[in-house]
């Protein structure tokens, strides 16, 4: 089988961190014998500024018929005043591809804790996935307008959206420990009363998976202070935005989360959870763990090689013990030494 990919640079350090990574690809693809055709399109800011729009027509398109899309990343202030900025293009492909479900793992290897910002026994043996609820909420709710005096989003939920998501974490979570975190604010908001009735429904069907609810607020403390009790945790759009940002600083820095998008149609979108970075593009010091784990991801979700993810994964996480690290934790090597470290060992 030859699968079809797609790769979107992006902006800031996007292009840096990718280009390294697809060196990997075809590295590791020979290795265990993947067969893949690629090709690289713009989007966001690189496509607003050849095309005017964040997301041309070719590029959705060739995402369209793509089984894995690798996205560096988007945005920087080049483009706050354009009428089209570059995250409603992201946003418009997961919409068009139905990237419901988005996973975010957080991970602190064995010899890697000196690097957290916390107490290495607090976050010691840390190992959880955030699965956040990717196409509804306030991000696509309407109505949503701007006015002079007055701003308006929606959060809105069906009971079919909150359904399949639920599905998908609790699926996860029988692969992983059983234990399962549902994260709302249902002693407020009426889309986290339906979302916490519709949890316990569902897990009907998972008689062997422990639930436990939180309240967003309780669950943003005990990821700080008790991060290693979760295993896989389940939430919305918004509430998933913003946990996995806060959970992706307790191995050390945001540039070592990656993620994977997905929905029915089977095209994945694999990339890091952080921004393009404008400050720090083209100066080589970029942090591309987040990259090359997202890559890793592929391999496991979209290629079905666990040997080959297990590998990378094992390369990457020696690094960090080893020390080998980017500015952003405090070592010396340049984002161009690390993807040589990798190539090398490979």
């Amino acid at each position: 089988m030859t699968y079809q990919i797609t790769a979107l640079p992006g902006d800031g350090i996007g292009p840096e961190i990718l280009s390294g990574t697809l060196q990997i690809l075809e590295k590791l693809s020979k290795k265990y014998h993947i067969d893949y055709n690629l090709e690289t399109y713009d989007f966001g800011g690189a496509a607003i500024d050849n095309y005017g729009d964040p997301l041309p027509t070719s590029t959705l398109e060739a995402c369209e018929k793509s089984d894995a899309i690798l996205l560096g990343a988007i945005g920087g202030p080049k483009w706050n005043d354009h009428p089209k900025r570059p995250e409603a293009g992201l946003l418009a492909l997961r919409k068009n591809l139905e990237l419901y479900a988005n996973l975010r793992p957080t991970k602190v290897v064995e010899g890697a804790t000196r690097f957290s910002p916390l107490k290495e026994e607090r976050v010691a043996g840390t190992d959880f996935v955030i699965v956040r609820e990717l196409t509804g909420g306030l991000y696509f709710g309407e109505p949503k307008k701007l006015e002079e005096n007055q701003a308006i989003d929606s959060l809105t939920y069906t009971k079919d959206e909150i359904e399949r998501i639920a599905h998908a974490a609790f699926q996860l979570a029988e692969n992983r420990n059983n234990k399962l975190a549902s994260v709302d604010k249902e002693n407020v908001l009426a889309s986290s009363k339906l979302w916490r009735q519709t949890i316990n429904k569902v897990s009907e069907n998972y008689p062997n998976v422990e639930v436990e609810h939180l309240l967003v607020d309780a669950c943003s403390m005990h990821l700080i202070t008790r991060p290693t009790q979760f295993d896989v945790i389940v939430t919305e759009n918004l509430f998933g935005d913003i946990l996995s940002d806060e959970a992706s600083v307790i191995p050390g820095s945001l540039g070592l989360s990656p993620s994977v998008s997905y929905g029915q149609k089977g095209t994945k979108l694999y990339e890091p959870i952080h921004g393009s970075a404008p400050d720090i593009a083209g100066k080589n010091i970029a942090n591309p763990t987040g990259m090359v784990l997202s890559l890793a991801m592929c391999f496991r979700e979209t290629f079905n090689q666990n040997e080959a993810a297990d590998e990378l994964e094992n390369i990457v996480y020696q690094l960090i013990k080893d020390g080998i690290t980017t500015p952003d934790l405090g070592g010396k090597a340049s984002t161009e030494d690390i993807f040589n470290q990798i190539l090398q060992q490979l």
